[in-house]
């Protein structure tokens, strides 16, 4: 999810769900191990797959990033562990309505964690898109189904 969220920066989110089987398939199925072993000369050839955003900045990011990854599994036993260590195990549920932020304290704080350990196009912008889209941030407005307690109707 966070090789998307990259991806997607500077475009809109349709080319990216329109391309997601494609990143699927240029990126190993999305296993770390093996996108972290990608050499100079499989991201060349990534930067003439039609299937992905041929950016070779956020090719490279995606490599990057999958090592780092393996650095936080190991550290932490999981990202999972990692990830929700910042909101104390609990989504964050936006109170209110009006507009939904494109960052906030939480994202800064996760994005400079991040980028310290060697991620790359892990800005808070899409470090808050990542963390909307697995969960540990909830903005839904108080009177939607998909807010916690609502359920479907």
């Amino acid at each position: 999810m966070l090789i998307l969220e990259g991806a997607q920066a500077g475009l809109s989110w349709s080319t990216i769900l329109h391309k997601r089987a494609g990143y699927r398939r240029a990126f190993a199925n999305f296993d770390p191990r093996k996108v972290a072993r990608f050499d100079a000369r499989r991201r060349g050839t990534l930067r003439r797959d039609p299937g992905i955003v041929r950016n070779r900045l956020k090719i490279e990011a995606t490599v990057t990033n999958a090592a780092a990854f393996l650095a936080v599994q190991h550290e932490f036993g999981s990202f999972d562990r990692y990830l929700w260590a910042f909101v104390g195990g609990r989504p964050v549920l936006r109170r209110g309505r009006g507009r939904v932020p494109a960052r906030t304290a939480l994202s800064d704080s996760i994005s400079r964690d991040l980028r310290k350990r060697g991620f790359r196009f892990v800005g808070s912008t899409i470090v808050y898109a990542y963390l909307q889209a697995v969960g540990v941030v909830n903005d839904h407005a108080p009177d939607c189904f998909l807010r916690p307690g609502r359920g479907l109707r």
